[in-house]
């Protein structure tokens, strides 16, 4: 097995003279009317992390409440109160003056919530970062360069969308080798992995799979099950790849970095009282951590 180190990380560089926009650009598409937060938490990670800009596309209460929350975060609202179709336009011409593409981060599971999702992965062409409820939309066929960051369900919605026997997603589900199981994942999604897609399958042990390697992260602890440590996660993703335009290093530093803040927190707040917020605050002592 092989674990990331400290000496895996690489926080990207900025050059003395960089202007706004040289250090890349985030496009997050999330949020519906009951979920606001989710794409709150993965925009101010990604802001945190280095990268120049994070424009939130969301429902009307989500724009508010982002811009209640920080000053920091621009937002462009849609007319309905979920993403359907009707969205994608809007979306797809935005994110011709971005670096990154972030999606799925409270975005719901509304049918043509879903639709929207499958349709932005496929034929935006940015470097992607893939989460939450957007994983379960879509499928192996459906987009390249990007990075997906399922948990456990999530895969399995992604492997069944992507027309994977329902017997070698039961053997995978079952199986108690964590090198095992990522070496049977690799397996069944190398075509997916082939157009430089990466999976961070987030747990106790995270597993970074390439096409090239397959890596692995310890660290974290119990008080990570809270809502929007994922969030948070998917936000760090998208802030160092949109710095770096590297898929696999920005998937070390994110998976690295979520978990040492949580133990980091944890400390801290001596128990499991540390939120998903907390965590996006202390992202500005990552530098001291690496």
């Amino acid at each position: 097995m092989r674990f990331i180190t400290k000496k895996d990380i690489k926080i990207p560089q900025r050059k003395a003279a960089s202007r706004k926009g040289d250090n890349g650009y985030v496009l997050a598409v999330g949020g519906c009317e009951n979920y606001a937060g989710a794409v709150i938490l993965a925009s101010m990670a990604a802001l945190r992390s280095g990268c120049d800009l994070v424009k939130i596309i969301a429902p009307e209460n989500v724009t508010r409440a982002s811009n209640a929350y920080s000053p920091d975060l621009v937002t462009l609202k849609i007319a309905e109160n979920h993403f359907s179709l009707e969205s994608f336009q809007l979306v797809k011409k935005q994110s011709e003056k971005f670096d990154v593409f972030l999606i799925g981060n409270g975005i719901g599971m509304r049918n043509e919530t879903k639709k929207f999702c499958k349709k932005s992965v496929k034929e935006i062409k940015n470097l992607k970062v893939i989460d939450a409820d957007a994983i379960k939309a879509v499928s192996m066929d459906d987009t390249e360069n990007s990075i997906i960051t399922p948990h456990a369900k999530e895969l399995e919605y992604f492997l069944l969308n992507s027309k994977i026997d329902k017997k070698a997603i039961k053997q995978i589900n079952n199986e108690k080798s964590i090198v095992k199981k990522s070496i049977s994942i690799k397996k069944l999604t190398q075509s997916f992995l082939e157009k430089n897609n990466i999976i961070l399958l987030k747990g106790k042990i995270d597993i970074i799979i390439s096409k090239n390697k397959i890596l692995y992260v310890k660290g974290g602890n119990p008080g990570m099950t809270k809502g929007g440590t994922g969030d948070v996660l998917a936000g760090l993703c998208a802030g160092f790849l949109a710095q770096s335009k590297d898929i696999v290093q920005s998937a070390i530093n994110a998976s690295y970095f979520n978990k040492k803040i949580g133990d980091l927190l944890l400390k801290q707040k001596k128990g499991f009282t540390y939120l998903a917020s907390d965590m996006v605050e202390e992202i500005k002592k990552l530098g001291s951590y690496s």
